[in-house]
C-alpha cells in the first residue's frame, strides 16, 4: 500500500523545483506574480503554494525579492527580515512604484515561458 504523505510530500518537492527553477529565470529589472509561476508550474489556483515554496527558498540565491502579488504589492517582504529590503533591491534594479507602493506592473511585469522550454544545460565531461 502506498503511503499517502509520502506521495503528497513528492508532488510538493516536485512543484517545488518548478518553481525555484522559473524564479531563476526571473531578468534583472523585472517582476513577476505567484499565480503566473503557479501558471507554468501546471495548477493555475497554486499561488499561495508558489509563496510557501519561495519562503523555504529565502536563503537562498534566487531572486526571490521578483515576486508580486498580482496587483504589484509586495505582500513577501515580511520574509526578507526587514520590510524594506525588497523593495530597496527592485528599486535598486530600476523597477517603478507607483502611489500606493505597488509594482507599475504595466512596465516591468515579465511573464514566464513554459516549463518545457527552460531546458537543463549539459555540461561537457571534462
Amino acid at each position: 500500500m502506498k503511503d499517502k504523505n509520502k506521495s503528497r510530500a513528492g508532488k510538493n518537492e516536485d512543484f517545488f523545483d518548478k518553481v525555484y527553477k522559473v524564479v531563476a529565470k526571473i531578468p534583472y529589472g523585472k517582476v513577476t506574480t505567484y499565480g503566473a509561476i503557479a501558471e507554468v508550474c501546471g495548477t493555475k489556483s497554486s499561488a499561495r503554494t508558489v509563496g510557501w515554496a519561495l519562503n523555504g527558498a529565502k536563503d537562498s540565491n534566487l531572486p526571490c525579492h521578483r515576486v508580486v502579488n498580482r496587483f504589484g504589492a509586495l505582500t513577501g517582504k515580511i520574509h526578507f527580515g526587514s520590510p524594506d529590503i525588497m523593495e530597496e533591491l527592485l528599486l535598486s534594479e530600476g523597477v517603478e512604484f507607483n502611489d500606493d507602493r505597488c509594482v507599475v506592473m504595466e512596465k516591468y511585469f515579465w511573464k514566464p515561458k513554459p516549463l518545457k522550454s527552460y531546458k537543463k544545460k549539459v555540461l561537457p565531461n571534462p
